[in-house]
């Protein structure tokens, strides 16, 4: 029999473990994202009134993603006695701080908790819109839906049409829900499930970028005569922090957005990743001497597809990025229209560079979403097609 001793392995020096995936301490193009100065955010008042899409006459604060959508929501309890907020922890200001004190300004018939049950929270807002009412239900996490979702993909998208000719529809109906991955959340707190809604005719479905935008989105809909489903990147809910307009004002719904021109290839993408795709576009821009444009979507559902075609037909080159799943995703729907839209104007197949199609998993959470060098590598592989 063997020593103990002659077990031991040789190597004697203690391994360096990191509790979480994150970048390599030489890393060139996976750095964190400065938030801070990142391009985009509007980081002073002058920037905000360049976009017209904003109130020009307004003052505007600094505010995270989550003040901002509490802003809308503020303005949307203020401004109609219809509207309603309820979820799970919605009283005492949310799991995300997005209620924060409207119980208290609003009063307990208007702002209100509800049991742990989200079949009977969509089920409930779904009646109190057929009554006229403007419920706005929050799902404390995209990743427990499911219940719920006979109730958004039989009751809610198909409301209008068996009303028929009565005019009966339950537009004003919004649907909350933190989505998308933050590092840690493991199997059920990561989950970007939107593809999921986006193949049902009668629902919209929405995705903000940052402050200014959730609450310009968000206030277009709760105006909206349809149900949507609003999902919000909790990642952002801190880490995003911009001029926000103090008035209320409304962002087209259905309209995508070119926050960046270019005419070399178009990136097509929405929420968090349109930060990676910015980091990836600046080291791409800059090694390979292109230019890059880049489209944040805002609305998955309908969708823009006239810019997306517009801009592929000038670029000649497509790549779309999402976090969630790459099999049956947004960028699947994308990249099939591109092909049946501009085919003749496309100098290299459309890269697609998304979620792998596999359950989250916690330590290596940020090797399963699209990061800065997949991205780089398929701008890389389009341009040298």
């Amino acid at each position: 029999m063997r020593s103990p001793a002659r077990l031991l392995p040789k190597y004697t020096q203690p391994l360096r473990r990191r509790a979480y995936s994150s970048h390599a301490s030489n890393a060139r193009l996976n750095l964190p994202i400065d938030y801070s100065t990142h391009p985009l955010l509007h980081h002073s008042p002058s920037s905000l009134q360049k976009n017209p899409q904003f109130p020009s006459d307004s003052s505007s604060s600094r505010l995270n993603l989550f003040q901002a959508i509490n802003s809308a929501l503020t303005h949307a309890l203020r401004t109609d006695d219809r509207v309603l907020l309820f979820g799970e922890d919605v009283a005492f200001g949310g799991v995300f701080r997005c209620s924060m004190n409207l119980a208290t300004e609003f009063g307990s018939e208007r702002v209100f908790n509800t049991p742990l049950s989200e079949q009977g929270i969509v089920g409930f807002a779904i009646g109190c819109a057929a009554q006229g009412m403007k419920p706005i239900a929050e799902i404390q996490f995209a990743d427990y839906v499911y219940p719920a979702f006979d109730q958004l993909v039989n009751e809610a998208a198909k409301w209008r049409f068996r009303e028929g000719s009565t005019g009966g529809n339950v537009g004003g109906l919004v649907v909350r829900m933190p989505c998308g991955s933050v590092g840690h959340g493991a199997i059920y707190h990561s989950q970007s499930p939107e593809s999921l809604f986006t193949h049902i005719p009668g629902l919209r479905v929405i995705m903000p970028r940052s402050p200014a935008q959730a609450k310009g989105l968000l206030l277009a809909a709760v105006a909206s005569n349809d149900p949507v489903i609003f999902m919000e990147p909790k990642v952002l809910y801190r880490a995003a922090v911009e001029q926000v307009p103090s008035a209320a004002y409304e962002l087209p719904l259905s309209q995508a957005e070119i926050v960046k021109e270019g005419t070399d290839v178009t990136i097509i993408s929405y929420g968090h990743p349109l930060y990676t795709c910015s980091s990836a576009i600046a080291a791409a821009e800059k090694d390979f001497d292109v230019s890059i444009e880049l489209i944040d979507l805002r609305s998955l559902y309908p969708w823009d597809r006239d810019t997306v075609l517009q801009s592929v037909r000038k670029t000649g080159r497509a790549v779309v990025v999402h976090e969630s799943m790459l099999n049956a995703g947004i960028g699947a729907e994308v990249a099939a229209t591109i092909q049946e839209g501009a085919f003749l104007k496309l100098e290299a197949p459309v890269q697609r560079v998304a979620g792998f199609a596999t359950h989250m998993g916690l330590v290596y959470e940020k090797f399963n979403i699209p990061d800065v060098t997949r991205i780089y590598d398929a701008i890389k592989r389009s341009i040298e097609f």
